[in-house]
Protein backbone atom coordinates (compact mmCIF):
# COMPACT_ATOMS: atom_id res chain seq x y z
CA UNK A 1 0.00 0.00 0.00
CA UNK A 2 1.17 3.18 -0.36
CA UNK A 3 1.15 5.75 1.83
CA UNK A 4 -0.97 8.25 0.50
CA UNK A 5 -4.21 5.77 1.04
CA UNK A 6 -2.94 4.04 4.59
CA UNK A 7 -5.31 6.45 6.70
CA UNK A 8 -8.11 4.26 4.94
CA UNK A 9 -6.70 1.17 5.41
CA UNK A 10 -7.33 -0.98 8.86
CA UNK A 11 -5.56 -4.78 8.83
CA UNK A 12 -5.64 -7.36 11.16
CA UNK A 13 -3.73 -11.00 11.18
CA UNK A 14 -5.40 -13.83 11.19
CA UNK A 15 -3.80 -17.98 11.48
CA UNK A 16 -4.58 -19.74 8.35
CA UNK A 17 -4.93 -23.39 7.18
CA UNK A 18 -1.57 -24.14 7.31
CA UNK A 19 -1.01 -22.53 10.84
CA UNK A 20 0.98 -19.50 8.65
CA UNK A 21 -0.18 -16.14 9.84
CA UNK A 22 -2.00 -14.14 7.07
CA UNK A 23 -2.74 -10.60 6.91
CA UNK A 24 -5.90 -8.56 5.44
CA UNK A 25 -6.60 -5.06 4.67
CA UNK A 26 -9.79 -3.64 4.56
CA UNK A 27 -10.93 -0.12 3.16
CA UNK A 28 -12.92 2.62 4.98
CA UNK A 29 -16.31 2.89 3.09
CA UNK A 30 -16.77 6.14 4.06
CA UNK A 31 -13.06 7.42 3.13
CA UNK A 32 -12.65 8.02 -0.80
CA UNK A 33 -9.51 7.86 -2.43
CA UNK A 34 -8.65 11.10 -4.91
CA UNK A 35 -9.55 10.08 -8.35
CA UNK A 36 -6.67 9.44 -11.01
CA UNK A 37 -5.37 8.46 -13.82
CA UNK A 38 -4.62 5.86 -15.54
CA UNK A 39 -3.17 4.83 -19.01
CA UNK A 40 -5.06 2.46 -20.61
CA UNK A 41 -2.54 -0.26 -20.55
CA UNK A 42 -1.76 0.14 -16.94
CA UNK A 43 -5.19 -0.50 -16.35
CA UNK A 44 -5.36 -3.39 -18.29
CA UNK A 45 -2.38 -4.79 -16.33
CA UNK A 46 -4.19 -3.91 -13.13
CA UNK A 47 -7.61 -4.03 -13.27
CA UNK A 48 -8.69 -6.23 -10.44
CA UNK A 49 -6.78 -3.45 -8.24
CA UNK A 50 -8.56 -0.26 -9.99
CA UNK A 51 -11.38 -2.40 -9.76
CA UNK A 52 -11.06 -3.00 -5.97
CA UNK A 53 -10.31 0.47 -5.01
CA UNK A 54 -13.19 1.82 -6.56
CA UNK A 55 -15.55 -0.89 -5.10
CA UNK A 56 -14.02 -0.41 -1.55
CA UNK A 57 -12.20 2.99 -1.12
CA UNK A 58 -14.58 5.08 -3.78
CA UNK A 59 -11.48 5.64 -5.97
CA UNK A 60 -12.43 7.36 -9.20
CA UNK A 61 -10.30 6.15 -12.14
CA UNK A 62 -9.97 7.96 -15.67
CA UNK A 63 -8.76 5.29 -18.14
CA UNK A 64 -6.43 7.53 -21.08
CA UNK A 65 -5.33 7.10 -24.39
CA UNK A 66 -2.25 8.90 -25.50
CA UNK A 67 -3.12 11.38 -22.14
CA UNK A 68 -6.96 11.63 -23.20
CA UNK A 69 -9.47 10.82 -20.72
CA UNK A 70 -11.55 8.03 -22.43
CA UNK A 71 -13.40 6.39 -19.88
CA UNK A 72 -13.84 5.87 -16.17
CA UNK A 73 -14.12 2.92 -13.54
CA UNK A 74 -16.59 4.40 -10.61
CA UNK A 75 -18.10 3.12 -7.74
CA UNK A 76 -21.31 1.52 -8.58
CA UNK A 77 -23.29 3.93 -6.16
CA UNK A 78 -21.58 6.80 -8.67
CA UNK A 79 -23.02 5.03 -11.73
CA UNK A 80 -26.43 4.13 -10.00
CA UNK A 81 -27.18 7.85 -9.13
CA UNK A 82 -26.10 9.39 -12.04
CA UNK A 83 -29.01 6.75 -13.68
CA UNK A 84 -31.05 7.73 -10.89
CA UNK A 85 -30.66 11.59 -12.22
CA UNK A 86 -31.22 10.71 -15.93
CA UNK A 87 -34.34 8.42 -15.02
CA UNK A 88 -36.16 11.21 -13.12
CA UNK A 89 -35.14 13.94 -15.75
CA UNK A 90 -36.60 11.10 -18.14
CA UNK A 91 -39.59 10.95 -16.09
CA UNK A 92 -40.45 14.57 -15.78
CA UNK A 93 -39.91 15.41 -19.47
CA UNK A 94 -42.49 13.17 -20.10
CA UNK A 95 -44.57 14.83 -17.46
CA UNK A 96 -44.01 17.62 -18.83
CA UNK A 97 -44.83 16.79 -22.24
CA UNK A 98 -48.19 14.73 -21.46
CA UNK A 99 -49.51 17.74 -19.25
CA UNK A 100 -48.71 20.10 -22.78
CA UNK A 101 -51.24 17.56 -24.48
CA UNK A 102 -53.79 17.66 -22.01
CA UNK A 103 -53.31 21.45 -22.26
CA UNK A 104 -54.28 21.12 -25.87
CA UNK A 105 -51.04 21.87 -27.27
CA UNK A 106 -50.99 19.45 -30.69
CA UNK A 107 -48.42 15.95 -29.87
CA UNK A 108 -45.40 16.05 -33.00
CA UNK A 109 -44.99 13.46 -35.12
CA UNK A 110 -42.27 11.35 -35.67
CA UNK A 111 -42.07 12.13 -38.81
CA UNK A 112 -41.99 15.84 -38.29
CA UNK A 113 -39.89 15.28 -35.42
CA UNK A 114 -37.08 13.59 -37.42
CA UNK A 115 -37.22 16.34 -40.30
CA UNK A 116 -36.73 18.80 -37.47
CA UNK A 117 -33.97 17.21 -36.26
CA UNK A 118 -32.34 17.01 -40.02
CA UNK A 119 -32.31 12.56 -39.24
Amino acid sequence: MSPACCSSVRAWADVGQAGQEQSYELYDPYVTEPARDLSISDARDHLADVVSRAAYAGRITYVTRRGQRMAAIVPVEVAEAIERAEDAEDVAAAREALARIDAGDEPISLADLRAELGL
